[in-house]
């Protein structure tokens, strides 16, 4: 990984945060990434984006901002908060850029565990890293979820245009046609891997990424001492992005 450069991200009210411009080693594609270092140099937090947001939703989305970045502050982590390619949902080219860039960041910061917190496509992207990579991943929080990009985009094709037809247009530029590759990246299919403590929640009338995609997870990783679903009832897309228990749970499994 080249970095271009580092400069204050520029964003009001948080001073602190860095941009750090760089090329990925995989294609040379240039990208960004957010950091906001700590004290507590030892635990980040990465934070990865929903679809159609970028690297700096964490601090221009205001429901976000308010339910998680004042966790964050509170417990004085550091933060990472990855464009990573858009709209990727994680694709090939996406989890080796963000490898690159934990490496980076693990360096740089003398950074020993990060823990995954994101929703939507974010918390995708945690689950699919955590089978693809679970040694860099010390736990993960997925609210409202897909568990597997397959079928996931199948039913994203079954439904009446809109967003869902955007996203699955993105996974298909992401993974092609190739199903070793959906294979591959299927935190459902590798459920054994997720051997970090684990935090799913989902809304039962998600109309985004329907419920079924956390419940199949759900069944899989069911008894496991690390692991908790809750589905909220009558939730949309959004509710489970306001679950004021899951940092304190993911970070209290660290701080045991």
């Amino acid at each position: 990984m080249r970095i271009e450069r580092m400069t204050h991200a520029g964003l009001d009210g948080f001073p602190e945060v860095l941009r750090v411009d760089y090329r990925s080693p995989k294609d040379g594609y240039a990208d960004w990434t957010l950091v906001r270092p700590s004290e507590r140099a030892e635990l980040w937090v990465v934070c990865l984006h929903g679809h159609g947001s970028h690297g700096d939703q964490l601090y221009t989305r205001p429901d976000i901002r308010d339910w998680w970045l004042s966790r964050f502050l509170q417990h004085r982590v550091g933060i990472l908060t990855p464009n990573l390619r858009d709209n990727a949902w994680m694709g090939p080219a996406a989890a080796a850029d963000l490898h690159e860039l934990l490496a980076w960041t693990r360096n740089q910061y003398r950074v020993k565990r990060f823990l995954f917190f994101s929703g939507s496509m974010g918390g995708t992207g945690n689950l699919i890293y955590a089978v693809l990579h679970p040694d860099d991943v010390a736990a993960a929080v997925a609210l409202g979820a897909a568990s597997d990009p397959a079928s996931y985009r199948r039913w994203c094709r079954t439904q009446q245009g809109g967003v869902v037809h955007e996203i699955a247009d993105a996974i298909e530029e992401s993974y092609g046609d190739h199903a070793d590759l959906y294979h591959r990246h299927s935190p459902l299919k590798h459920a054994s891997k997720l051997t970090m403590p684990v935090y799913l929640a989902h809304g039962a009338d998600d109309a985004i990424i329907p419920v079924d995609q956390s419940q199949r997870l759900a069944n899989a990783m069911a008894g496991r001492p690390n692991f908790i679903y809750r589905e909220i009832p009558s939730g949309d897309h959004d509710s489970p992005l306001a679950d004021g228990d899951a940092f304190d749970w993911a970070i209290a499994r660290l701080e045991a």
